[in-house]
């Protein structure tokens, strides 16, 4: 009994190996070994959405995943957090003068780039409930938001937080305008 265990656990063990040598050969697997590390490439289709899933599911949001993309963010907001994101809308984004996102968008622009989306970024689980006026918080680049609540609206930075999300690794609340860290 013990020796069939043994072959088994052998046998298990080389079809892994195997199958692990053959895909590195043939680079048949490209996508994964390239990308598919990290807390993003996990496949789960029953737990509740994180803040990218969330984001990416938005059609008013695809500018910010765009950014966060190109920021190398995307495993970083996918973890399990919390987080609070202020979202700018794609309408918040075009707000910017012309050429900015694009700008902001390329290589040589990125520690720009990650700078204002961390600025967008809290870490902790910031309920809507929370807010209160004249609160300040320092955000993932270390830089402070302010919080107004004036006539039952809440604003950060002077910008409404129109809507708030809840998702697996925390609150994503969308905003009209882009934030620019001062």
């Amino acid at each position: 009994m013990i020796v069939l265990v043994l072959i088994a656990i052998c046998s298990c063990k080389s079809s892994t190996s195997e199958q692990a040598a053959s895909t590195a050969s043939t680079g048949s697997n490209v996508s994964a070994a390239t990308d598919g590390v990290g807390q993003s490439n996990v496949k789960d289709e029953i737990s509740s959405p994180n803040i990218v899933q969330v984001a990416i599911g938005s059609k008013d949001h695809s500018t910010l995943v765009a950014a966060v993309k190109a920021g190398g963010l995307v495993d970083a907001l996918s973890n399990a957090g919390p987080f609070t994101v202020f979202a700018p809308t794609n309408a918040a984004f075009e707000k910017l003068p012309a050429g900015t996102v694009e700008g902001l968008l390329k290589p040589e622009k990125k520690a720009d780039l990650v700078n204002i989306l961390e600025y967008h970024t809290y870490v902790g689980a910031l309920k809507p409930e929370y807010f209160q006026n004249g609160q300040s918080y320092e955000q993932v680049n270390a830089k402070k938001v302010d919080i107004t609540v004036k006539d039952g609206k809440t604003y950060v930075n002077g910008s409404e937080i129109v809507g708030s999300v809840q998702t697996s690794n925390g609150w994503i609340h969308v905003i009209n305008d882009v934030l620019l860290p001062k």
